[in-house]
């Protein structure tokens, strides 16, 4: 039988979110005709999510932005025209140009959204972008999800480049704080097929237990203990206080590899179980019980993710994470708690060149230290409307909405109009970008080439793989890091790199000037770090290593060797070379602990909101798809306690008024005893209102309006937004 030339399958791996589950595209005449999961993949194994496998509408969605659109003259937000690349980039470089000569590189800005997390080539030429401006104006999604894991890390073990995971594969006992890999596909940790890995952590005679103020889709699978929410904090001293009664300590790891425990141990000290009962939810038996039998597993693993990152003890929280799992014998060691090793160290060179810090610098609204060279979104809005130097001027936004993803995401849509130059990088018109100057089109990611890079780090199946773009791109689309080189060009901007990284490149950069040609490209640098990395085949003298040659041959990637434990001694940064469980930036977060803020809840806001993660949707950028929005997904509820509803004549379907301290949304009330009483749980990511048709018609509330941007509000050591705990009362409508 004779095969059509016009057809052909491509193998690619999906970069909505952290398991990167492989895919077959079938092309045919240049035009994708299905997506489908890649049984052959080495890691998911023919699995594949609900949003990879919609994805070609998003591909060819009509309403996707196709090519360079310019706001109107005195028009209304959303109102664009589309105009040429050259008259796009030619007005952008000159309005930022005449921004830095009047008020200094100090004056402009970026953003980034979870989609950048997955574009390499992107992330690393807007970062060397910022960087030639020597601007501390950098905003991520990370102050609403994982900074404070990274902040963690570095009071622990004196680097943020590290990201410590879960040995899924072998542990006989996994705590999860705050985490739903059923409906997440696993965070902070790479793990396709997580039920599947979970159950198999079970069927070997072990046990998941899931602390979680919901009784989510992960906690209904396996064991679920139901805690008030933002407690955590309070939860796990108490748990460190059983082991220091009981005398349940591995006191030969806590010898080898820590300092600080005594202090440790004294703070914890306040929270016995009896203590933290009332605030907690939990009572004290059950906290005994659970530290018990994390203390007798032959093997365990802690692991904390969103659940546990946003609220108002997040640093500290991921503290008390690892400090359990070192306590018991459980760090850096296999079936417990392991070390990322990283496949590309671009995070590792840049921390050890000075440009990947923390606290080096504070910012100018509420003076927060600095987390990777961030701050907090939660002042952005602020950073524009306040004068002074180094006011917020110009931004760029690549692939983010925080008027949706943040908080007081009317405050920050108001203040986006005060900006003098606001360009995007998008696949959509959405509810920040609608108020931009420009919106750039942006190609999906089947219209490029990619390696994954952070998330691989973190894995117990360490693999890495190469894709080629799949697809020719729609319309005028371009790659983001070739629009930063243009705009730098034509700004008279030499784009920075790091030190190490820019003297490996010297010579690639002077043949380029040479030969009068393009310098390094980002793709230059992944291969130098891949090849010089700790998996790199040095340059031909490591047979078996990676490099980007080798991963092209394999279009389905390269197994690495699976983390065996034993690395601490090289991960720690500290001078004393331990894991510092005392760090003295937590001396105020105790206290804060011991004052209990929010341990008397105000009669005006007397339940606890909650965010939660849904299976067809990704945060706030997927609501345009008609396969992803079928049935109950198109609506927006809250989900809320049958006995909390009940006291305000509240029934299921009904309209229900949430109100915070904010402000007040409207959605609709889904009863379910899933929720603990006094908690409530809404989705993030919704209220749509800019150029995507079928989301707007989705309905359903921006719950992040409720939420707070008020610099007491703010986790201080992370820059982390209270999205989980925050107070509210609800109304029948």
């Amino acid at each position: 039988m004779a095969t059509n030339p016009s057809v052909r399958e491509v193998t690619t791996y999906c970069r909505i979110c952290e398991p990167l589950c492989g895919m077959i595209a079938t092309v045919e005449n240049g035009r994708l005709t299905s997506l489908r999961p890649d049984g052959d993949h080495p890691l998911s194994r023919g699995y594949a999510c609900p949003k990879g496998l919609a994805f070609p509408e998003i591909q060819y969605d009509p309403e996707r932005v196709l090519h360079p659109l310019r706001r109107v003259a005195g028009g209304a937000p959303g109102e664009f025209e589309q105009v040429s690349w050259d008259d796009a980039l030619d007005d952008i470089a000159t309005r930022l140009r005449a921004t830095i000569d009047e008020h200094g590189g100090g004056a402009v800005g970026q953003y980034f959204g979870n989609p950048a997390g997955f574009n390499i080539t992107a992330a690393i030429w807007s970062g060397a972008f910022v960087s030639s401006l020597g601007t501390s104006h950098q905003y991520t999604v990370g102050s609403q999800d994982i900074n404070s894991r990274y902040v963690a890390s570095k009071l622990l073990y004196g680097t943020l480049a590290q990201l410590p995971f879960p040995d899924l594969a072998e542990t006989d006992f996994l705590l999860m704080i705050g985490a739903n890999p059923l409906v997440s596909r696993g965070s902070g940790v790479r793990v396709p097929r997580a039920k599947e890995r979970l159950a198999d952590i079970v069927s070997r005679g072990g046990r998941v237990i899931c602390v979680d103020p919901r009784r989510s889709e992960t906690a209904k699978a396996f064991e679920h203990v139901s805690v008030n929410p933002d407690t955590d904090a309070l939860l796990l001293a108490s748990m460190i206080d059983v082991l220091r009664a009981e005398d349940l300590l591995d006191r030969d790891a806590v010898e080898r590899q820590a300092v600080g425990v005594e202090e440790l141990l004294a703070a914890c000290s306040d929270f016995s179980p009896e203590a933290t009962a009332a605030r907690t939810g939990v009572s004290p038996d059950d906290v005994r019980s659970l530290a018990r039998d994390l203390a007798a597993a032959p093997r365990a693993a802690v692991y904390g993710r969103t659940g546990s990152c946003l609220g108002r003890h997040a640093t500290l929280i991921s503290v008390l994470i690892d400090a359990l799992t070192l306590l018991t014998g459980n760090l850096d060691r296999p079936g417990g708690t392991l070390l990322s090793t990283p496949v590309i160290p671009f995070e590792e060179v840049a921390e050890r060149a000075g440009q990947m810090t923390y606290d080096a610098s504070r910012s100018r609204i509420g003076g927060f230290p600095d987390v990777m060279g961030t701050w907090p979104s939660a002042i952005m809005a602020e950073e524009i409307t306040t004068p002074g130097p180094d006011q917020l001027r110009v931004l760029f936004t690549l692939a983010g909405n925080p008027v949706l993803s943040g908080p007081d995401g009317a405050g920050l849509e108001a203040a986006l109009g005060q900006l003098d130059l606001h360009v995007a990088f998008d696949l959509y018109v959405n509810e920040t970008n609608k108020h931009a100057d420009y919106v750039l089109p942006a190609r999906t990611w089947l219209e490029r080439a990619d390696v994954p890079f952070a998330v691989v780090n973190s894995s117990p199946w360490p693999h890495v793989q190469h894709a080629d773009a799949v697809l020719e791109p729609e319309g005028e689309a371009r790659l983001e890091w070739e629009v930063y080189d243009e705009i730098a060009r034509r700004a008279g901007l030499t784009l920075f790199l790091p030190g190490p990284v820019a003297t490996l490149t010297r010579p690639v950069r002077a043949l380029a000037r040479r030969l009068g040609v393009r310098g390094p490209t980002p793709w230059t640098l992944v291969d130098l770090l891949m090849r010089t990395g700790p998996y790199g085949d040095r340059f031909g003298l490591r047979r078996d290593g990676v490099s980007l040659k080798r991963l092209r041959r394999e279009p389905r990637g390269v197994m690495l060797p699976r983390p065996e434990g034993g690395r601490l001694a090289e991960v720690v940064r500290h001078d004393h070379g331990k894991v510092d469980l005392a760090p003295v930036q937590l001396v105020e977060e105790w206290e804060k602990l011991r004052a209990g803020r929010d341990a008397e809840p105000d009669p005006a806001f007397p339940l606890r909101m909650i965010g939660l993660r849904e299976m067809r949707s990704q945060n706030s950028w997927m609501h345009n798809s008609s396969a992803l929005m079928r049935g109950r997904q198109r609506v927006h509820t809250a989900r809320i306690h049958p006995d909390d509803a009940e006291a305000v004549g509240l029934v299921e379907g009904a309209k229900v008024r949430i109100s915070a301290a904010r402000g007040s949304i409207d959605t609709v009330a889904r009863l379910t005893d899933e929720v603990r009483p006094g908690t409530i749980a809404v989705p993030h990511g919704w209220g749509h209102d800019a150029g995507w048709t079928r989301a707007n018609g989705a309905g359903g509330a921006n719950s992040n309006l409720l939420a707070s941007a008020d610099l007491d509000d703010v986790e201080f050591l992370a820059g982390m937004t209270l999205l989980n705990g925050i107070p509210v009362a609800i109304e029948a409508l």
